[in-house]
């Protein structure tokens, strides 16, 4: 187990907290308001405030242009699909079942570390990404038997946890000689762009004043999740091992689902009860540490 400073610790924390009870807010906010056009509001005003950081910091926001390529394909999967996907998908969803879903990511990147960088993967965490699985069945045959589902947002939300597992790993793999908070800031900018295009094109017709509810939710994602939230994630992706950030990935889905609850009187089934568990086992059965036996002493010579 990575040993994490008091810092890192406090981050962890926050982290769990900020994006656990971040999925009702954002359920809230969606509610009759056009989601793209939610996303883009609060990219627009946390990047202010992210570039602020950086100003007070004397982070420098130059990229060489040679690591643009790589930019653009960080940007991509740990972003720009997950943000999109998880705010439509969410409209469909409860809070808390995007939660779970979208909390599948750290199985997702245990599978892709075997397939495409060639990492061994264990017995355990097989049967993790099976009970994974078995969680994900559940949720999407109930999607398919309640009038008030659809499996559509449970496809996006899968897709969107598939990219953010891409893009973890590529994280933890970049070469980019800079500081992760002008890369966190260049990533927003470029995604901002993207999500305001779109809610161009698909949502100029709908697009009407945001009530205070939808305001609050609009800011809440700004400060906490933009401008601190994902680039601390960022951060530990980048600078830490796997290990470092379990407490946080593993509480998040509970806060998600349980703040759901209580806030937006979500009714919780028992498909829900059951899928929490079975991601909680799969989520530790991937990320937390395997006891090895002590190697036997070696002979001393005669």
């Amino acid at each position: 187990m990575h040993k994490l400073s008091r810092q890192q610790l406090t981050l962890l924390v926050l982290l769990t907290l900020v994006w656990g009870i971040n999925w009702p807010i954002m359920k809230l906010g969606v509610t009759g308001f056009p989601p793209l056009t939610f996303r883009g509001l609060s990219m627009w005003i946390g990047l202010p405030v992210l570039a602020a950081v950086l100003v007070w910091r004397r982070v420098p926001f130059r990229i060489e242009r040679a690591h643009w390529r790589e930019l653009a394909v960080l940007t991509v999967f740990n972003m720009l699909v997950w943000h999109t996907l998880a705010i439509l998908a969410i409209q469909t969803l409860s809070s808390g079942r995007a939660a779970i879903l979208g909390y599948t990511m750290p199985v997702f990147s245990a599978v892709i570390g075997v397939w495409w960088f060639g990492q061994r993967l264990s017995g355990r965490a097989w049967g993790g990404v099976g009970a994974a699985a078995l969680g994900v069945v559940l949720l999407l045959w109930h999607e398919m038997t309640q009038l008030t589902g659809k499996p559509a947002g449970v496809l996006m939300m899968l897709v969107a946890a598939a990219a953010w597992a891409v893009g973890t790993q590529l994280m933890r793999r970049t070469k980019i000689p800079h500081p992760t908070l002008a890369l966190s800031f260049w990533m927003t900018l470029f995604t901002a762009l993207w999500t305001t295009a779109l809610a161009v094109i698909f949502e100029r017709e709908a697009w009407a004043m945001p009530t205070p509810a939808v305001w609050s939710a609009i800011v809440y994602n700004a400060l906490g999740v933009f401008a601190f939230a994902q680039v601390a994630w960022l951060m530990m992706a980048r600078d830490l091992p796997p290990i470092a950030s379990t407490l946080s990935v593993m509480f998040i889905p509970v806060l998600g689902v349980f703040s759901g609850a209580w806030w937006l009187g979500e009714v919780l089934h028992w498909q829900d009860w059951a899928a929490v568990a079975l991601v909680m086992v799969a989520i530790a059965s991937v990320l937390l540490p395997q006891r090895h036996p002590p190697a036997p002493p070696s002979a001393s010579p005669p």
